[in-house]
């Protein structure tokens, strides 16, 4: 099997650059969801004194994540917002007093075997920090240790723009290896391996010096082939395993983790500091100052912006995360989140449609996906309603990369309508389950 993918500019510029502290808020705007799964429960009410490290909102169910104030200050509203997805969620506005206390409740935790263990994760609040949000806790969850051959350390950053990993790998480096050090001790893991794209080289200079001076990692420098940091992507290229449709890397025997959220488990171990920051990467042709930022979780994005040296030019598309499967945000009033590694702002001209013409059925589309689906066929499945065609053209295996709109050169929204698709597939599926509940409920009367 030969996954594909596509070469895009790297657009590294930040890569350089040590992470800035901003300066806090006035308020911060925490959601209840920054995670896949069940949002937390608030746990604190408006006038609420707290302070930074605090639980405010508490994992409702097993995947779910506990939530942490920012800043220290006061509850200023629990009220509803709208996400960038459009769901309307729970979040908790806290004005600061600009003193950053830390609660009493923050404590290094004990740790005496792997239940603990998971169970300090859960208590960090800690979700994959490389963008995907799901609960560290869950992952590492597995009810059988034996299952786990390799751990994958997810450092490719294949997106153009972010290098807040990168940074992670230079400046935090000795906690990757302590995150080790604690999989190992705890989960009985004894191969690990760390995927990096060749674009970085202090970053892996820096894992190589560390790697050497311990047992059983191994580097492994990929080619810069977007999207490397893909999960079946990156477990293929590690060790030549294919996930199952339906499956999880742990089928294979593989456990995939980000590089800055085993930096943070490890750093949460010995401080008991829960995440309640992040380090983000600002870029984007109307930004002024290119840098990388370490910000309270709740912070705005103005305020983010115009304290690392604001715009150059006026605005007209800003991103949650990179330019190929980065979430449009409606205004600069949207908060930092626990998975978000970048904020992109792009100028008119960068953010301009493309002029979109018919198909000219040549096929880059599918050559370049990295699970060789059809977009064409998918695009024309959907647009004649047909979900049983779209169940065969195995849509649902789609990971929305979209390296087929961008090698597509009548610039055609395959990506998008892939994601329409697989919706229409959902709904289609859950209504034959149900129909086939009633029948075999009625057959059993």
């Amino acid at each position: 099997m030969r996954l594909h993918g596509i070469k895009i500019p790297h657009k590294k510029n930040t890569a350089d650059c040590a992470p800035v502290r901003i300066t806090i808020p006035e308020t911060v705007t925490i959601p209840m969801s920054m995670h896949i799964g069940k949002p937390a429960k608030v746990i604190v009410k408006k006038g609420d004194e707290v302070k930074v490290g605090q639980m405010i909102g508490q994992a409702d169910g097993f995947v779910s994540a506990n939530i942490h104030a920012s800043v220290s200050g006061t509850v200023q509203k629990v009220e509803e917002m709208v996400s960038s997805s459009g769901a309307r969620i729970p979040c908790v506005v806290i004005k600061s007093d600009g003193k950053q206390e830390i609660s009493d409740d923050v404590k290094k935790p004990e740790i005496t075997d792997f239940e603990s263990f998971v169970t300090a994760v859960k208590g960090s609040g800690v979700v994959g920090l490389g963008g995907a949000g799901f609960p560290s806790f869950v992952k590492l969850s597995v009810k059988d240790l034996a299952k786990v051959k390799h751990i994958v350390i997810n450092a490719a950053e294949c997106e153009p723009y972010i290098t807040s990993d990168t940074r992670t790998m230079i400046d935090k480096g000795e906690y990757v290896f302590k995150g080790i050090d604690a999989l190992k001790k705890y989960m009985k893991a004894e191969h690990f391996i760390i995927g990096i794209e060749s674009n970085k080289p202090e970053a892996i200079t820096k894992m190589k010096e560390l790697a050497s001076k311990t047992d059983g990692v191994d580097i492994h420098v990929l080619p810069s082939i977007y999207p490397q940091g893909g999960e079946k992507v990156l477990v293929y290229n590690t060790v030549k395993k294919i996930i199952p449709k339906g499956g999880l890397p742990l089928d294979v025997g593989v456990i995939v983790i980000n590089v800055t959220t085993l930096a943070f488990i490890a750093e949460y171990l010995e401080t008991g500091i829960p995440l309640v920051e992040k380090c983000i990467t600002l870029d984007g042709s109307a930004v002024k100052e290119p840098k990388n930022i370490i910000a309270p979780i709740g912070t705005s994005v103005a305020h983010l912006v115009k304290s690392a040296g604001g715009l150059k030019s006026e605005p007209a598309k800003i991103l949650y995360g990179g330019p190929m499967m980065g979430i449009a945000m409606p205004s600069m009033d949207e908060p930092v989140l626990k998975n978000t590694n970048a904020i992109i702002v792009m100028d008119k001209k960068e953010a301009a449609p493309m002029k979109t013409t018919a198909c000219i059925g040549c096929g880059a589309c599918l050559n370049h996906c990295p699970f060789r689906l059809d977009p064409r066929a998918i695009s024309r499945a959907y647009k004649l309603d047909d979900s049983e065609q779209l169940k065969e053209l195995c849509v649902d295996l789609c990971m929305e990369c979209g390296c087929c709109s961008y090698v597509c050169p009548a610039n055609r929204p395959l990506v998008q309508t892939n994601k329409l698709a697989k919706g229409k597939l959902r709904a289609y599926l859950t209504a034959q389950k149900a129909a086939e509940a009633a029948k075999s409920e009625k057959e059993g009367k």
